[in-house]
């Protein structure tokens, strides 16, 4: 492919960033890729890994010249970079996050866009529980959905140069209004990370059971519920803040269906359990066949006995 961008900035070097990072260069999709965070000590790491051909604490001096910005920060601090990196960004650079939330993302930085870039907000649904830039790897974003919530006259070429870009990485790309973004998020991400913190704080505070029990018996759907625990407590944090309203609406929803699944078992209608057990089954089987999980058994992790074969 030819290169379509000289120059590329990674604001934040997590996962994501780190991600992309290998992918860029493992596809060669630019010259050079300026990598910027905020922490000295990652900063040093990412080096370390060699993600990038430039490193520096300064995202205003990460931006100079590069003709596409990915912002990979918590969505809390997005308004901080987008004034920091304002008065750098060249001429036609395409501005673009990988945030989960998009409404609020747009408020935060679109006021500090100037006139003459393309911002395009977000957001790749790749991910795993692990942070930080150890945590990258190449091939992240395959056969996964990167969705764009375009504002108000964007520029169509800047979009489908975007597009290709997010499409050569190996993802399918769909365009969204970002408050019906966040309220598709709230249901099928937001609120799973809120349940699953839940129920892994729960186990912490249950005092009839010890935290050895909890670990030792941990092989049960617990223990998949701690991996969606374990994701990043800032990102998660600034979630939950920024996509406040959506996350509200879906929890009053679960819980009122939370209710009637408590009352059929109270009052023992097995029919009722049945059904919505069925239901949600089905649920399961359309993820798999869409190519968006596997079904081998265990979620496809290694046993020992396979090991050893």
């Amino acid at each position: 492919m030819t290169v379509e961008f000289d120059r590329i900035a990674l604001i934040g070097i997590g996962l994501i960033g780190s991600s992309l990072a290998y992918d860029i260069r493992r596809l060669g999709l630019s010259g050079e890729i300026v990598v910027s965070t905020r922490s000295a000590e990652t900063l040093k790491r990412a080096e370390e890994l060699s993600l990038g051909d430039r490193y520096t604490t300064s995202s205003a001096e990460a931006v100079k010249d590069a003709d596409l910005v990915i912002v990979s920060v918590p969505v809390g601090a997005s308004e901080s970079v987008a004034k920091e990196i304002a008065g750098s960004l060249k001429p036609g650079a395409i501005v673009t996050d990988v945030g989960s939330t998009k409404a609020s993302v747009i408020a935060q930085m679109q006021p500090h866009m100037p006139p003459h870039v393309h911002f395009i907000p977000g957001h790749p649904l790749a991910g795993t529980e692990k942070s930080g830039p150890d945590a990258g790897f190449p091939g992240l974003f395959e056969g996964r959905w990167c969705i764009f919530t375009p504002i108000a006259g964007t520029d169509q070429a800047a979009l489908k140069k975007l597009r290709r870009f997010w499409e050569t990485l190996g993802s399918k790309v769909d365009e969204m209004d970002p408050e019906h973004h966040d309220k598709v998020l709230a249901i099928v991400s937001h609120l799973p990370h809120i349940i699953a913190y839940n129920i892994v704080g729960t186990a912490d505070d249950l005092e009839a059971v010890t935290e050895s029990e909890v670990i030792k018996y941990s092989a049960s759907g617990f223990r998949d519920f701690t991996r969606l625990a374990a994701s990043d407590p800032t990102m998660w944090r600034d979630v939950c803040l920024h996509n406040k309203d959506a996350i509200l609406e879906m929890l009053a929803r679960f819980s009122e269906d939370l209710a009637y699944l408590q009352r059929a078992i109270r009052w023992g209608e097995g029919d009722k359990i049945f059904d919505l057990f069925t239901r949600t089954r089905a649920i399961r089987r359309s993820i798999i066949q869409a190519g968006q999980d596997v079904d081998a058994p265990d979620f496809g992790r290694p046993h020992p006995l396979e090991k050893k074969a």
